[in-house]
Order: structure tokens, then C-alpha cells, then sequence
């Protein structure tokens, strides 16, 4: 094992890093490549309050970076000691290795790296009540990351990524998904694997479609496993998929917009279809 290896690898390190041509940050400036994440089945999350979500809820860190300035800082301790403590290396860095990591000019004082997860398509066996979102070839890490966070906002189980899709892990996605990339489970599948998955879903597979017959609030939701198939932001539900769907539906516009961004029409079919189980709010009483 060389040097380099031992420095990655070594449980518990503590280093301070300041040159940008240091070998640990060359790996770390490289997560922003799909291919390299791939290869290390690693990925970064920016900021203190991302970095302890996904300690919460249990994913496996690799390296904790900080800023100088985090020092003395009680939150970014504990998770530099948290780190520690599960065998990650934590580099303590200046503020040009961590714009350098980052690629951002004005970076948060705290990155960590971290082991991608997915569920396996088989392992899904959606019971009673359970809601799923399936994505069809989504390209833009925005509309990915805040349809996974629209998820998590409503309660549904989880998402299913079909065909090619943008990368769950990279840096905007993670960011857009404000925290809950690490508590909504994510799948993925090639289009043939997904529809043999789908032969046996014990309930009810809605599509939206400009062609949809149904009224989207004309469907009865409730009471049966539900997933929710959304096509990809240009081309839509392919026919392929949208003859596997139960329901075809149509969400009404009255404007002169043709269609809707995908992550507002899945918002909007999330909402609906988890209706009956969210909590009214309770009104404000006056004083």
C-alpha cells in the first residue's frame, strides 16, 4: 500500500491540508466527475446540516472536510469526532482547498464524502398505503433533486430511476434535495428490468400524459399501493411506459403554457395522491 493509499484509507485520521496539489484533494476535486464518483461509489454533500442529516440517518462517511475557521466550532467537533469514530479521515482545510473542492467561490465550512446507496429494484415490495415515484430519463439535477425532496415532504416511500437519468449524487442534485437524499431510498433500472418489476406491483400505476383521459383529482387513491410514473422534461411518458400505467392522467391548465416543469407536475400528483392521509392543519386561534 503506498502512502497515498494509507493516508485514504487509515481509520480515524486527522490531517490539515493547505496545498491544492496534495493527492487528497486532487481525489476530492475529482467527485465532481460522474465517472469518478462511479468508480468510488462515493459522492460529496456540502454544508454542516447536510453532513449531519446523513450521519443521522446512518450512511457510511468517508472523509470530513472543514474549514479553519469551523474550528472551535461545537457542531463541526462533533462531527469531526463522529467521523472519526466510524474510521473516516477528516482534513482540516484553507478556505482556496475548500472553494477548490467545491468548485463554488463562497463554499459552506463543511463537506463530507460519502458512500452512495441504492436500493435493489427487487427488494421493493410496496405494501398497503405505500407511495412510489418512477422517473423516466429526468436530465436536469434540479428537477431530480426536488422531486426526491417533494418525496420526502409528503411521506411517499421512495424513487425509482429509469433509464438514463442525471446522477442522484452529484453536487447540485444533492443540493437540491436540501437533506433528503438521505432519507428517501432511490433504485434505478434499465427500462426492460423496470417493466418485468412492474408486472407484479400489487396496485394501482398512474402516468401523466398530455393524451391522459382521467382527470388526475378523479382517481381514487387511497387504500392500495400507488406508484406514480413520470416522463422525462422534454419528451415526456414514452409509449412503452404509458401502456404499462392502470391510469392515464391529465393535470388542467387554464393559462396559455403548454405544459407543466416536471417537478411541479410531480409535486402536484403527490400532493393529490397522498391527500387523504396528510393532516389538515389546524387553524390559528386568536389570542
Amino acid at each position: 500500500m503506498t502512502e497515498r493509499d494509507w493516508e485514504r484509507r487509515a481509520p480515524g485520521r486527522v490531517k490539515e491540508v493547505t496545498s491544492l496539489s496534495n493527492p487528497l484533494v486532487k481525489d476530492l476535486k475529482a467527485l465532481a466527475l460522474k465517472k469518478y464518483r462511479d468508480r468510488e461509489h462515493a459522492f460529496m454533500a456540502e454544508g454542516l446540516k447536510l453532513v449531519l442529516d446523513a450521519l443521522d440517518e446512518g450512511w457510511t462517511i468517508r472523509t470530513l472536510v472543514y474549514a479553519k475557521t469551523g474550528r472551535g466550532n461545537a457542531a463541526v467537533e462533533k462531527a469531526a469526532a463522529r467521523t472519526v469514530a466510524a474510521g473516516g479521515l477528516v482534513l482540516e482545510v484553507g478556505e482556496k482547498v475548500l472553494s477548490a473542492v467545491t468548485r463554488r467561490d463562497n463554499p459552506q465550512m463543511v463537506v463530507g464524502v460519502f458512500e452512495q446507496r441504492y436500493r435493489a429494484l427487487g427488494e421493493i415490495r410496496p405494501a398497503e398505503g405505500d407511495v412510489w415515484v418512477a422517473l423516466d430519463r429526468v436530465r436536469d439535477p434540479g428537477n431530480l433533486g426536488t422531486v426526491i425532496r417533494t418525496v420526502d415532504a409528503v411521506g411517499a416511500r421512495g424513487v425509482i430511476l429509469v433509464g438514463e437519468c442525471t446522477d442522484p449524487f452529484s453536487l447540485e442534485t444533492v443540493r437540491a434535495t436540501m437533506g433528503s437524499l438521505f432519507s428517501v431510498p432511490l433504485a434505478r433500472a434499465e427500462p426492460e428490468a423496470f417493466l418485468s418489476w412492474r408486472k407484479d406491483f400489487p396496485g394501482l400505476v398512474v402516468g401523466t400524459h398530455l393524451k391522459g383521459s382521467v382527470d388526475y383529482r378523479a382517481i381514487e387513491y387511497a387504500g392500495r399501493p400507488v406508484l406514480l410514473l413520470m416522463g422525462n422534461e422534454q419528451q415526456g411518458l414514452p409509449d412503452r411506459l404509458a401502456e404499462t400505467c392502470d391510469r392515464l392522467a391529465r393535470i388542467p391548465q387554464a393559462g396559455r403554457a403548454d405544459s407543466l416543469n416536471l417537478a411541479v407536475a410531480t409535486g402536484v400528483m403527490l400532493y393529490e395522491i397522498r391527500r387523504k392521509v396528510l393532516p389538515m392543519a389546524a387553524p390559528e386561534t386568536g389570542s
